[in-house]
Parts: structure tokens; sequence; C-alpha cells
């Protein structure tokens, strides 16, 4: 079984770390971030000093003191899962066999930090994770082993993270470590042909645009839910969407209407119009409140229940 130097955070590295000490391998210490002023303690670190093991919270891996925590540790491979910090090549290369990290899109495509919700917003119908060897550039160390999964229609950033890249993810790492310490793993370059990087999908990226596709605005809400939510401006309220419907209409329907009028509202929806069909919202937030089904808040504004969209939409 193998020494570990753990490195990550949150529930992503909760469940790495417990699915390594699950088959009998030696956690060495665990690197987590500084705990932020006022927020919750990290549940990886707070599980890793439950179970004893050496912690460690430096505000950054590139100080000689975390050089140091790496060298004290004799692992045989280092496991970054979900990180956050730059670790440079000096803490990283310090393990036996290196070190290994997780990222949870198919590289060179969708560097960066929402990786799996760029590939939803994008209409992707694959994705899947990465395993690499960490180096100073974002993303672009060399591919040791990389796993795909699909992206159905309907598929939401909750059903694509945590129903296959999470459990995809932590299979992964362990195949992964297992065949680097075996040194029968390949290292492949990526192409930089085929690179792409997008940033934080933040409020500004979240914004619903609905002059474009009803396609296009699906897809976006998709991408956004759980988080951050997709957003858009209701009745002069600021309302983040979440589970929602895509309606195609028949060729001339939507002529004369303008993308983002309220179509039609339902007892459980409140339909809205966008290029090429209707979006039917199903449960929003609006600014300052809970989720509420997007019905509930339609009667709050005592908006009577006009269904004649539905006659509209074309059968799928």
């Amino acid at each position: 079984m193998a020494r570990i130097a753990f490195i990550g955070q949150q529930d992503f590295g909760k469940a790495v770390l417990e699915a390594f000490l699950a088959r009998g391998d030696t956690v060495a210490g665990v690197f987590c971030s500084p705990d932020k002023p006022g927020a919750k303690p990290d549940v990886l670190k707070a599980d890793a000093q439950e179970r004893g093991l050496r912690v460690f919270s430096f505000p950054s891996l590139r100080s000689a003191e975390a050089e140091a925590a790496m060298r004290s540790l004799q692992a045989d491979i280092g496991i970054m899962a979900y990180v956050l910090q730059f670790a440079p090549q000096s803490f990283v290369n310090i393990p036996k066999h290196g070190t290994i990290q997780y990222h949870p899109s198919l590289l060179p495509r969708h560097r960066g930090p929402s990786s799996i919700s760029w590939p939803i917003a994008l209409g992707a119908r694959e994705t899947g994770v990465t395993i690499f060897r960490p180096t100073d550039g974002l993303d672009e160390g060399p591919v040791v082993l990389q796993k795909k999964c699909t992206i159905a229609p309907d598929d939401t950033l909750g059903d694509v993270y945590f129903k296959k890249l999470f459990p995809l993810g932590v299979e992964a790492l362990l195949e992964a470590t297992d065949s680097v310490l075996a040194g029968r793993h390949r290292e492949q370059p990526q192409d930089e042909t085929l690179a792409t990087y997008e940033g934080w999908l933040h409020d500004e990226e979240a914004e619903i645009h609905w002059p474009g596709h009803v396609d296009t605005i699906y897809n976006l809400i998709r991408a956004c839910n759980p988080a951050p939510g997709a957003w858009m401006m209701l009745d002069g309220v600021k309302v983040r969407v979440y589970d929602c419907r895509k309606h195609v209409v028949g060729r001339f329907v939507s002529r004369g209407h303008k993308p983002g009028d309220v179509a039609g509202v339902s007892e459980n929806s409140i339909v809205v119009w966008a290029q090429g069909g209707l979006i039917e919202l199903l449960k929003l937030r609006p600014e300052g409140g809970g989720k509420m089904g997007a019905g509930d808040f339609a009667r709050q504004r005592g908006w009577p229940i006009s269904d004649a969209w539905r006659s509209w939409v074309r059968p799928a």
C-alpha cells in the first residue's frame, strides 16, 4: 500500500481521502487551505483531524514551510483532489513518484475553475475527468488517465457533478495512483491546438439573455443549477431560475411575441418566450428569499392561469 501526501478540500477531497484509507493506504499528511474567517471548517480538514491525521494549513504552498512539511512526510506520491491553491513544482515533485491531480473535464478542453459548468452551457454531450501531472501552467500538465461520461440533454450541473464526475473522479484517482506506482502509466502531453480556457461562471455570465435561442438559454440554466443560479428580472424582481423545461413551438407561432415576455402561467409554472421556443420555469428564488415554485411566485402577484401556450408546443 502507498504512503500518500494528500492535498485537497471540500466534499470531493473528503471522499477521495476516505477511499484511499478504506483500501489500506497510509495518508502521511493532509494539506488544506486555511479556513476563512466566519466560514464553517472545511469538511476534509475536519474529517482528517477527527481521524488523527497530520493536517497542514499553509496560506501558500510556495512557502519554505510547506516544502519542509511535504519533505517530512516521505510520501510515495502526492494526490491533489480539488485544489485551488497554486502548488509549485518545488512542492509537487517532492514525493518519490511525484504528484497527480484531478480535473473535471477532458483536458485540454475546459481548463479553468468552472470546468463542469461550461461544457453544459455550451451544449456539449460529453465530458469527463482527467488525472494529470500538475505543472506551473494552469491545468497544462501531461495526462496520466482520462475517463469519459455523457451529458444527457436535460442534465443539470448537479446531475453531472454528483452523479457522474464525483464518483468517476474518485475511481480515476485510485486507478491512476496504482498505475503510477507500478510504473504502468503513460504520460501524454496535452495538444495545445485543442486547448480552451474559461474563467469562473459568476453572476455576470449567469444572466439570461432572452433574445438568445431557446437551446442556449436552457443550457445556461442547466449549467447554473444548483449554483450560482441563472437569473433574470421578472415583474421587477431579480429571480434565479433552477428547475425548468424547454418547449419547441411551431415555426411561425413566436412571431409577434417579444423574447422575455411571459407567454402563460400554469398551476406550477411560468412560461417565457425565447427565440425558437418557450422556457417553462418550475422553480426559482427571488432575491432575498428562498426557493419556491414558479406557480407560487405567480399567485403571489395575482397572475391568472393562462395556458393557451400549450397549444403552441410542438410534440417532441
